[in-house]
C-alpha cells in the first residue's frame, strides 16, 4: 500500500507540523516534565534518544510496509511554540484502514483543549485519507485522557493491553 505523507494541519488554535528529526531539540523540552510518565512509565527522552527515535518514525512506516505511521508536532499558533504530539498508525484490519491513535501535550499547556483540538484535526485529515475507524490505548487511572478519547467519540472497550483499556470508534 502507498501511503500518503502527512502534511500540516491548520486548526482554530494549532498547527500539527509533520515531524522531522529537527523537532528534538525543541521537544525536548516539551517531554521533560516527569508528570507525563506517571501513566506510561518510562523517562523524559535525552536529545540524543529524542533524535533517534524521531530518525525512525519519519521513516513514515514499517519495514514490511503493513503499517502507516505519522507523527506530528503540536505548535500553539499564538505561542509559536511546541506544545506537545499527535500520532497515528494505520493499518488494514478485516479488510478496513485502523488507525491507533496517541496524544501528548505538555502539563503547562494542559487544560486547555488542546490534547482534543489537535486529536480532532489529525482524525478529520486521517478521514480524508480513508481512515474511519480508530483506537486508542488508555490507562484506566487516566482521567484526562480519557476525556480526549471521548471528545473523539471512542467508548471504552473491555479489551486490555498492557494494563491500558482498547477504546474504539463505532
Amino acid at each position: 500500500m502507498d501511503w500518503p505523507a502527512s502534511e500540516p494541519i491548520i486548526s482554530a488554535r494549532l498547527l500539527l507540523e509533520p515531524l522531522s528529526v529537527e523537532h528534538a531539540l525543541s521537544m525536548v523540552e516539551v517531554l521533560a516534565e516527569p508528570s507525563l510518565y506517571d501513566y506510561t512509565g518510562g523517562n523524559a527522552p535525552s536529545l540524543e534518544l529524542l533524535a533517534d527515535r524521531y530518525a525512525a518514525q519519519t521513516v513514515g512506516h514499517s519495514d514490511d510496509g503493513s503499517q502507516w505511521w505519522l507523527n506530528w508536532v503540536v505548535i500553539q499558533r499564538d505561542a509559536g511554540k511546541p506544545v506537545g504530539f499527535v500520532q497515528a498508525t494505520v493499518e488494514y484490519d478485516s479488510g478496513r484502514l485502523v488507525a491507533d491513535i496517541a496524544w501528548l501535550i505538555s502539563p503547562r499547556w494542559q487544560g486547555q483543549g488542546i490534547a482534543s483540538e489537535a486529536t480532532r484535526a489529525m482524525a478529520a485529515w486521517l478521514r480524508l485519507n480513508g481512515v474511519n475507524h480508530f483506537t486508542a490505548h488508555i490507562h484506566p487511572d487516566h482521567q484526562a485522557s480519557m476525556r480526549v478519547a471521548r471528545n473523539q467519540v471512542l467508548y471504552a472497550t473491555s479489551s486490555k493491553k498492557d494494563g491500558e483499556t482498547r477504546w474504539e470508534s463505532q
